[in-house]
């Protein structure tokens, strides 16, 4: 009998601890040290930050990372991706941060909702601290296809480019985000992986999510053959 398995959401939620930086210190540290300002009520000298990079690079978890981190302090963020179900709401004063995801993605009215939240981050009213903002792109700033006014504003702060991880690199990201499920994904499978299927690590870590509940449903460990089989169903649809 076939074991039925409910996808629960066992994912691992990102964070700095699951990032590995390999090249990108400077601006893990800087995020860090962003979170760590608004722990101890200092924004005023925080610069808005713009991270940028191939699809891959970790964009996405790192801010995803910063708004976790706040939002465990108690503070509230603001959140706008390039996908219709995120961002639909007014700017809100209680925000600490606004967090800018797929800039590059973005369609007119997005360009105008991301323009008003930063112009509302920005220059508060008298005596109120301002709102940090962050954002992530494909593209540095100047080449971002994207209305002047905001396009120029996204590259007023820091602005860092994340650097890929190398096959070994993903290969660790990769075995560890399977220990975290309790799995076992042995060099030989991994390397399978990284060799036949998109190799930039949000695909990873969503066909890492798949496998979990094929080995769960079927009750099998995650060797080449199960994998092959999960691929070559992937490949079919």
């Amino acid at each position: 009998m076939m074991q039925l398995v409910l996808d629960i959401g066992l994912a691992p939620e990102p964070s700095f601890a699951r990032f590995l930086p390999a090249g990108n210190e400077a601006a893990v540290q800087c995020l860090q040290q962003g979170v760590a300002a608004l722990a101890a009520a200092q924004p005023d000298a925080l610069l808005p930050v713009y991270l940028w990079g191939s699809p891959g690079t970790g964009k996405t978890h790192l801010l995803h990372a910063v708004a976790r981190a706040l939002q465990a302090q108690g503070q509230a963020v603001g959140w706008l991706g390039a996908d219709a179900a995120s961002g639909g709401e007014e700017f809100s004063p209680h925000w600490r941060a606004v967090l800018l995801d797929d800039v590059q993605d973005y369609d007119s009215q997005r360009q105008q909702r991301a323009f008003n939240w930063w112009i509302n981050a920005r220059h508060r009213s008298s005596g109120e601290a301002p709102c940090w903002v962050v954002a992530a792109g494909s593209l540095p700033p100047v080449d971002l296809p994207l209305r002047e006014d905001l396009r120029t504003r996204l590259g007023s702060g820091l602005s860092f480019e994340l650097q890929p991880l190398s096959d070994a690199q993903r290969q660790q990201v990769l075995q560890s985000q399977a220990q975290e499920r309790g799995l076992h994904l042995s060099d030989e499978a991994a390397q399978y992986l990284l060799n036949r299927f998109a190799r930039d690590l949000s695909s990873l870590s969503a066909l890492l999510r798949r496998l979990d509940v094929h080995a769960l449903r079927t009750q099998r460990a995650l060797t080449i053959p199960l994998l092959r089989e999960v691929l070559q169903e992937q490949a079919g649809r």
